[in-house]
């Protein structure tokens, strides 16, 4: 297969960190899309793209272009997804990849029938540290999995008009910082789990602020999720077994965990690289599209988002 081009529907801070760090040799980033041709040159002539689109419609019409890297805000995915799906590219969509399962259900029916691949950019489902951690789990070295706890707390200004805090945009910290909390435990998790509790504290526009749920499945597996945008947390996700717990600092883009056993020896962890994070999303696409990677990910993406939904019903029935 000839290399593939990419194409960028979006031009925020995201579609800039994924230009500025795109290095591959199996695909090249060749174009970009704004709503303002003005903004499209401007993003294009940063990252030297020899096309610059001042319409989606134009980019998705553009042949060459076979893959479609999705960063506009999150109520918005949806609809470009689907856009993009029927024109026949590849979509690689940021997280969360639709407001809802039901959006998500519509996705993958699209991309099965026109035979594309769809995939969400989450960081967890890529970093090579967690396949290293999924085979050291497999490997019953570790005993049964008991517990996991994922915090993720962030500090944003308050101001009701930013994305963060905007209903109209998606805002609060379940779609933005709370995929990631979730998909740490869903990788872990060996059965997709049901959500036994949930609270939520809303921001002054309706969205939700700060969050605590327990998640558990059938195993009786337990997960602690704990969300803020209202103060800081460590992201230290930590990975209880029988024999020993995992702890993962920083864990959206880890490259290293510590394993503590039950008999107090370490083991020091390490695969990969954090800075490369957005290149391994963009390599296993590729493989994907390939066929010599199958698209696991998007398993747990769909369990991810169904998780989401159980949390917001509980929120908003309250």
């Amino acid at each position: 297969m000839t290399d593939l081009q990419w194409g960028i529907v979006g031009l925020g801070g995201i579609a800039h960190d994924f230009a500025k760090n795109f290095d591959q040799t199996t695909s090249n980033l060749t174009a970009c899309a704004s709503r303002s041709q003005q903004k499209a040159e401007d993003f294009a002539k940063l990252y030297n793209l020899p096309k610059a689109y001042g319409s989606y419609d134009e980019l998705l019409a553009d042949d060459d272009v076979s893959i479609i890297y999705i960063a506009v805000p999150n109520r918005q995915h949806h609809e470009h997804i689907m856009l993009a799906l029927q024109a026949g590219k590849h979509v690689l969509c940021e997280k969360a990849i639709t407001m809802n399962l039901s959006e998500l259900q519509e996705v993958i029916e699209l991309a099965e029938q026109k035979q594309l691949v769809v995939a969400e950019a989450m960081t967890i489902f890529n970093m090579p540290l967690y396949q290293e951690l999924h085979a050291l789990m497999d490997s019953g070295r570790l005993g049964k999995l008991k517990m996991i706890q994922a915090p993720f707390g962030s500090y944003k200004d308050p101001d009701p008009t930013n994305r963060f805090f905007n209903p109209d945009l998606a805002g609060g910290a379940l779609l933005d910082i709370g995929t990631y909390a979730v998909s740490f435990a869903r990788w872990f998790l060996s059965e997709q789990p049901d959500v036994v509790a949930s609270t939520m504290v809303p921001f002054a526009t309706g969205v939700d602020e700060q969050s605590v749920t327990i998640l558990q499945n059938q195993r009786n597996e337990l997960a602690a999720v704990s969300l803020t945008f209202q103060a800081k947390m460590p992201k230290k996700g930590i990975v209880a077994f029988e024999n020993g717990y995992l702890t993962i600092d920083d864990y959206p883009r880890a490259d290293k965990a510590e394993l503590l056993f039950n008999d107090g020896t370490k083991e020091l962890i390490e695969s990969g690289f954090t800075g490369n994070a957005m290149n391994y999303e963009i390599e296993n696409m590729v493989k994907m599209i390939k066929g010599t990677l199958p698209n696991k990910s998007l398993f747990y993406t769909k369990d991810v988002i169904e998780i989401l939904d159980q949390m917001q019903k509980i929120w908003y029935q309250q």
